[in-house]
């Protein structure tokens, strides 16, 4: 499960869009931050996670955040200052076994497209012709429909789906997306086909939300909920949304107050697995500001944002070396499981220890943020070199991996009172090999 934000500069505190997203998986699936440099291409074909598509001539550059065995990409932003995140959503249309995937779909617009609404067009084009499908989960089974955010610096659109039906709705000024169809009687674009569907049933005015959501699915997701919640925090705090604002929404737990993962659940927007009804762990989170020269990318490039560290990354210089490159297999030296193993370590202590971590990355962070805008505009002025933008990017991934291997040799393991949840994380650490 997953949530996705925008808001247009005219509504940030610095007239910049902001745009975020927290990328949620199964516990075991790492996710990979990658930089993808402009290419050149020969080949006739690409090959996708489980399809094969016309190749272009030409991709751009970006910044990619994709779990480790698939092709296509969670979220990103290019080199034009396009950013995309994707939405699992739940409808009742037919699940294709093959196809594109939604992260397929959302690489392929940032690969091609130059401004918002022209990867708006490559992902409907795409979609129409090759459709959606193949299973989102590398262990068993698991098919969702897509919805997407899409920005750049001037404007944004939500890009909703069922099937190869789609509506687009131009964003005004402040908008989120989670596990749930939220476009309903009113949008700016559709699909020909939605048309013909309309047009054959004789509908006139259709909800698409209602028309077309799976009800248990959706309602088992909680989509609409933190939908909601993001979009009033949103909506509350026009003009004054900054990047500090949008990290705590992207850090929040439903249960704020003394939380634990323990007593966690589906409506928290930095998630913790927990078992059946909770299978997703926030497993990596990003936001950008979205300038139209040399956007500031910030990942975690790690699972559990309320205690990560967002480190800055430039298109320009690309994302410094992260050590081995993670599976869904415990590995010390890949950025990724390093702050895991201090993540799965806190899962019970946390009231106890998750304020002091938090107080140390803030005082990182807003060292960090500074010497990033500072330097950016450094750069713009001929001031600063790209070596010195992938010197920040590399010292703020230091420090990062510096906090985890501090708390995680500090933190004590306590027992839960929930017994299932404890046989859940002990079976979980078992099959990625973690010995917590």
């Amino acid at each position: 499960m997953c949530d996705t934000i925008v808001a247009l500069g005219e509504y940030t505190r610095e007239r910049v869009t902001i745009f975020a997203k927290n990328s949620d998986r199964d516990p075991n699936e790492a996710q990979v931050v990658e930089f993808l440099p402009r290419k050149r291409h020969s080949e006739e074909y690409v090959k996708c996670t489980y399809i094969e598509v016309p190749q272009v001539d030409e991709t751009y550059a970006a910044v990619i955040s994709r779990p480790w065995w698939m092709w296509g990409a969670e979220m990103g932003v290019n080199e034009y200052s396009v950013a995309i995140g994707n939405e699992a959503v739940f409808t009742k249309e037919q699940y294709a076994k093959t196809g594109l995937t939604g992260m397929d779909l959302l690489r392929l617009a940032l690969e091609r497209a130059r401004t918002a609404r022209e990867a708006l067009g490559v992902i409907t084009q795409l979609l129409e012709e090759y459709g959606q499908g193949g299973s989102c989960r590398k262990d068993r089974k698991f098919y969702y429909h897509n919805s997407f955010i899409i920005a750049d610096p001037r404007e944004a659109w939500v890009l909703e789906t069922a099937g190869r039906y789609w509506v687009a709705e131009r964003v005004k000024d402040v908008r989120s997306i989670s596990n749930a169809l939220s476009i309903h009687e009113r949008w700016d674009l559709e699909s020909e086909s939605l048309r013909e569907y309309m047009k054959t049933r004789g509908i006139e005015k259709l909800d698409f939300a209602r028309h077309f959501s799976d009800f248990l699915y959706t309602k088992v997701a909680k989509g609409v909920y933190r939908q909601r919640f993001t979009q009033a925090l949103l909506e509350a705090s026009k003009g004054e949304i900054d990047f500090w604002k949008v990290s705590r929404l992207m850090r929040s737990h439903a249960g704020d107050g003394n939380y634990s993962p323990a007593r966690g659940s589906m409506r928290d927007i930095c998630m913790h697995a927990g078992g059946l009804t909770r299978p997703s762990q926030t497993a990596n989170s990003m936001i950008a500001l979205l300038y139209e020269r040399t956007p500031i990318v910030f990942v975690t490039a790690t699972s559990s944002p309320c205690i990560s560290l967002y480190k800055p990354v430039f298109l320009e210089s690309g994302v410094p070396d992260l050590g081995s490159s993670p599976t869904d297999r415990y590995d010390p030296q890949s950025y990724w499981w390093a702050h895991e193993l201090l993540h799965r370590r806190l899962l019970v202590s946390y009231p106890r220890y998750a304020d002091a971590i938090m107080r140390e990355i803030e005082e990182a962070e807003r060292e960090l943020y500074e010497q990033a805008i500072r330097l950016r505009e450094e750069f713009l002025a001929g001031r600063a070199s790209r070596e010195d933008l992938a010197s920040l990017s590399r010292r703020a991934f230091e420090i990062g991996a510096e906090i985890d291997r501090k708390w995680a040799g500090l933190v004590r393991r306590e027992r839960s009172l929930n017994p299932l949840f404890e046989w859940y994380w002990y079976r979980e650490n078992r099959r990625a090999g973690v010995s917590v």
